[in-house]
């Protein structure tokens, strides 16, 4: 369960960098790190974060099907979805408002 924890923060930590970095002046020599960042951004909210969400729906599902429902579980699952494909919403909403703050 700590794993998936450490791993739940990580497409806020890919989505967050790049777009960060995107409306200020990048330093020298960093632009291998923003591409990098990029191409992270990319495969995490690409085919791989459809595949794993489809699956971790799936099991959940399953789970519901043969009575061996964790509301915890799918909860987070579910949230997780949430926070996954809606990250860049997210990110604008809160760039937004500490703008107009």
């Amino acid at each position: 369960m700590k794993i998936a924890r450490g791993l739940a923060a990580l497409p806020l930590i890919a989505i967050s960098a790049p777009s960060a970095a995107a409306g200020e002046v990048n330093p020298a020599g960093s632009g291998p790190i923003v591409s990098a960042l990029l191409w992270l951004q990319g495969t995490l909210l690409g085919n791989v974060a459809t595949a794993v969400a489809v699956i971790a729906v799936a099991m959940v599902g399953f789970m519901m099907l043969t009575g061996r429902m964790n509301w915890r579980f799918g909860a987070t699952v579910i949230i997780g979805c949430f926070i996954l494909f809606g990250a860049g919403a997210i990110v604008s909403g809160i760039q937004s408002a500490a703008a107009a703050g």
